[in-house]
Order: structure tokens, then C-alpha cells, then sequence
């Protein structure tokens, strides 16, 4: 066959495909930006504690939720903070549970947007010791070395760190892998303080709670954001928020909030999180110059 004809018998097929090359082209960018109502949303958790046990903790919670609001919710996580930072930049999750300076980096970065956080409590820094140390103030832990979950993990390393600092008091910091991993090591007698949260703290098994003591708090903040992204729709939003803020009305949500030591969810703003804002913190300049 000539190439002339080839391209005879070519030339109406090309035609043909071209609209509908275009049509799907056109609609890729839509694809990409609303989620599809009949697809799972997938739920990042910030890995403040073990894979396994945040699987524990809030897989039943969000199979509820799912319940309740006919929204399909599958459990997401990470190994570790810096990894879930980086899956926030990537815009990975669906809906997030992450902590506030987490919240106003990826807020401005990629667009994620708080609409709910945990009902009446504030967060704040603690610093924990083994029950018999010896230390009784901030101060005593003078040139000793205090572990942190990571370095943008706000109320467990951010603020105690500023404490130390406020307090003149020469620290050396040790990052671990999550809020479990400080406490076992302060209660295991591996290291002589670390840094968390009352939360994670409430919810520490007794056997590794009743080895420590809480030494010293920080000022109070905004805790974590429950935040959605762009793609998701209002629509589906509102259902989820519905079901979250019904949790504690009732005995059925009320038994799955309390492995987290939340009394309920209430909805938010992202105005809220204007406390955490007004701190200028410059730990993840990299994601805010997307």
C-alpha cells in the first residue's frame, strides 16, 4: 500500500479520535481536582503514636463515622512525622487529622481547609520524667538530653523547645519516631526526659503512664485540625462533619472517642488556628514556597 493511501484510510479515523483525545484531555484537570462521591476518602492520621496502634485507635472510629454518614473512609497514616509532612505536601489525603503548625504550613501550601477539631480542649507541651527521677523543674534538666517525636511535631517538640528556651536551660534534643517512642524510652530509663502532649500522654498504656510523671507544661494553643482538601465536596464534607460532631451524643461514640481521650469533635474555622500563626514558625519553610 502507498503511503498516500495509507494515510487516505488514516486521515477520517485520526479525525474521529481527535474530539474525543481533546474531550478527555479537557476533563483530566477535573478528574484531578473534585473527588469522586462513589470513591473512598482517604483519612491521614498523624502517626504521633505506632502504625498498629493508631490502626486501633481510630480504624473502628472512622468505620463509624463511615456509618453514619454513608461516606466510604478508609485509615491513612505514615511511618513517621516527616513522612506524613511529605504526603501533605503531595496532597495525598483525602481528610487529615494533623497537628496546627502542620495545619497553617499546608493550609498555604496545598490548599487543605480545617473543619473540625477536638471539642473543649486547648493544646499544650509536656515534659515528662521517669516518677523517681530527681527532677522537679525544667531548670534540673540542664545539659541532659530530652527526646521529641520530630522536629515539626508542635505541642510534643516545638513548644517545650521554646520553653527551654525562654528559660535559658542548654538541652541537648534527640528526635524519635512518635509520642509512644518518648515515653517508653523516659519510663524504660533509656533517657531522662522527653517532650508530648496530654493527650497521647491520657492515652498511653497504664503500664508505661504509671512509670512517669508530667515535670512542667506549656502555654495552651489550638490543637489539631481536622482539615479537608479542594477536591473534596461540600456536600460530602458536610455528611462527614455530621457524623463527627453526633460522636458524642451518644454511648456507641462516645466508647470509640475515648481510646483517643477526645470528649467529642466540633466543627471549626480556619480563623482559629490564627494563635498558631501569630508564632512564626519557619520549620517547614520548604513546603510554604510551593
Amino acid at each position: 500500500m502507498s503511503a498516500r493511501a495509507h494515510e487516505g484510510r488514516a486521515g477520517p479515523v485520526s479525525r474521529l479520535l481527535a474530539p474525543l483525545l481533546c474531550a478527555l484531555l479537557l476533563a483530566l484537570p477535573l478528574r484531578l481536582q473534585a473527588q469522586d462521591p462513589r470513591q473512598p476518602l482517604g483519612f491521614g492520621i498523624v502517626p504521633q503514636q505506632a502504625a498498629s496502634r493508631l490502626a486501633e485507635d481510630w480504624a473502628p472510629l472512622l468505620a463509624e463515622i463511615s456509618r453514619r454518614s454513608g461516606v466510604p473512609l478508609v485509615f491513612r497514616t505514615a511511618p513517621n512525622i516527616p513522612v506524613f509532612e511529605e504526603r501533605l505536601g503531595l496532597g495525598e489525603y483525602d481528610l487529615a487529622y494533623m497537628n496546627p503548625y502542620h495545619y497553617i504550613v499546608f493550609h498555604a501550601a496545598v490548599g487543605y481547609r480545617a473543619f473540625a477539631r477536638e471539642q473543649e480542649r486547648k493544646i499544650k507541651g509536656i515534659l515528662v520524667v521517669r516518677k523517681e527521677s530527681p527532677y522537679r523543674k525544667p531548670a534540673d534538666l540542664a545539659g541532659k538530653t530530652v527526646v521529641f517525636p520530630a522536629p515539626a511535631a508542635f505541642a510534643a517538640s516545638i513548644l517545650p523547645q521554646a520553653e527551654f528556651g525562654r528559660l535559658k536551660v542548654p538541652i541537648e534534643a534527640k528526635f524519635v519516631s512518635s509520642h509512644d517512642s518518648v515515653y517508653r524510652a523516659v519510663a524504660s530509663g533509656l533517657q531522662e526526659a522527653g517532650g508530648g502532649i496530654q493527650r497521647t500522654f491520657e492515652a498511653t498504656p497504664l503500664e508505661i503512664r504509671g512509670e512517669l510523671r508530667v515535670l512542667a507544661e506549656t502555654p495552651s494553643y489550638t490543637p489539631h485540625a481536622f482539615a479537608y482538601h479542594p477536591r473534596v465536596p461540600p456536600e460530602i464534607l458536610a455528611k462527614v462533619l455530621g457524623a463527627m460532631e453526633s460522636l458524642a451524643g451518644d454511648e456507641a461514640g462516645r466508647r470509640l472517642l475515648a481510646p483517643l481521650a477526645f470528649k467529642g469533635i466540633a466543627a471549626a474555622q480556619d480563623r482559629e488556628w490564627n494563635d498558631i500563626r501569630a508564632l512564626d514558625i519557619k520549620l517547614l519553610e520548604r513546603y510554604s514556597k510551593q
